[in-house]
């Protein structure tokens, strides 16, 4: 007689866990590879500890799991400073890049990138006209294997929309992970498919605060998506270090002339009256390096505007004055002061704070902003172990710059 093949009916899904469990799970291993930075390569209890926070992070993206990486990463932040910049460092990596492997092919990598715009125009942008010129947005989406920005042998796709950095800081980890899976099966799949969570990521720009006659400067940010596989010599970084300079270099260099050609087909993406537009590119980068890169120039911005505007309220020109740079103690921790001085004295004419980014260093900050205060010709420039509670600066010595 015949045996008839017993199948057995589904297995009840297992029990989720609860966010404040994965939020322990990721704290406990990111606590236990807060050195991991010191070793070339992981002893096998760290790489033990590294294979199962990556599994935890994935595990949280998949099942939208957002607030669990939130309370993580907070906790760790409170808790202990190299903690934080590894979960950082992976939960942003994974969320942003997905690795496809396949038994019969090269396996391949898909990432989210951003290029962020600094965009000047007068009146400001008006979102009824972004994005409305076709011909220019499909010239731009193949400019970027064109220029060699991605390799001709990937595929890019890349949003029809100049994001705006409210609708940038709006994508959490778990959308952005949606987002990633949402491009690749656009590029893989025959039959079209849906693409909520990149049409959710569209929210709209806020109400324009400029009057038709101001002068304008906006950021925003073109985001893609480039398929890759991964035996694509184009991505391959040489591993000794003059090569690997050269590789940059050369990578660099295309990005500043792609910029250029770039120019006309983004005022035909984001203007449609006329208006002349000028357009200050930032690098190229992945997501969340390029958001955070952004923001960063945004705010340093911000700082020499004040700047000027306390030199214009009195009269003085940049290099009839001196600054004296360093941290001083704010209500939420550090922040770094720039305080702008009388030349022949120590009179203070003004002061200007700037907050430190969680992953930013005081003495990479000083740094940024001593070079940035001489762009606009500072030439007096000093720096400060700190300023005490009365704005005091002590031990003040001369800015080196890099």
């Amino acid at each position: 007689m015949k045996k008839t093949k017993h199948t057995p009916g589904p297995k009840a899904a297992p029990a989720e866990e609860r966010d404040d469990i994965l939020s322990d799970r990721l704290v406990t291993f990111a606590l236990d590879l807060r050195e991991s930075g010191v070793y070339a390569v992981l002893p096998d209890a760290l790489q033990k500890a590294q294979s199962e926070l990556r599994r935890t992070i994935r595990k949280c993206l998949q099942q939208q799991r957002e607030q669990a990486l939130d309370e993580a990463l907070e906790r760790t932040w409170d808790e202990d400073g190299d903690a934080y910049r590894v979960l950082r460092a992976e939960v942003e990596e994974l969320s942003g890049t997905i690795l496809f492997r396949h038994d019969n092919g090269p396996d391949q990598e898909i990432n989210a990138f951003v290029v962020p715009l600094f965009v000047h125009t007068t009146g400001g942008l008006k979102s009824d006209q972004d994005f409305q010129d076709e011909q220019a947005f499909a010239a731009l989406r193949d400019s970027f294997q064109e220029g060699g920005l991605e390799s001709r042998k990937a595929q890019v796709v890349l949003v029809s929309h100049a994001y705006h950095l409210d609708e940038i800081e709006h994508i959490g980890y778990c959308q952005l992970n949606q987002m990633v899976q949402e491009a690749y099966e656009a590029m893989t799949r025959r039959k079209g498919t849906a693409a909520d969570a990149i049409a959710r990521s569209m929210r709209g720009w806020p109400p324009s605060q400029f009057a038709p006659q101001d002068s304008a400067m906006e950021l925003r940010f073109l985001l893609g998506f480039a398929l890759k596989s991964m035996d694509d010599a184009f991505y391959h970084v040489p591993a000794k270090e003059a090569a690997a300079d050269r590789y940059f270099e050369a990578r660099a260099e295309r990005f500043r002339a792609w910029s250029k050609q770039a120019q006309p087909l983004l005022q035909r993406c984001l203007v449609t009256d006329g208006r002349e537009v000028q357009v200050d590119f930032l690098y190229q980068d992945l997501f969340h390096g390029g958001k955070e890169t952004a923001v960063a120039e945004l705010d340093m911005l911000r700082v020499l505007s004040e700047v000027q505007q306390v030199l214009d309220e009195h009269g003085a020109a940049p290099d009839s004055v001196k600054a004296v740079i360093g941290p001083t103690e704010a209500d939420d921790g550090a922040v770094l002061r720039v305080s702008v001085q009388a030349k022949d004295g120590d009179a203070e004419i003004g002061a200007i704070d700037k907050p430190l980014g969680r992953t930013e260093t005081m003495e990479a900050a000083v740094a940024d902003l001593g070079d940035a205060l001489a762009g606009i010709g500072m030439t007096a420039l000093y720096v400060t172990r700190q300023f005490d509670t009365e704005g005091v600066a002590a031990n003040v010595r001369p800015y080196s710059p890099r």
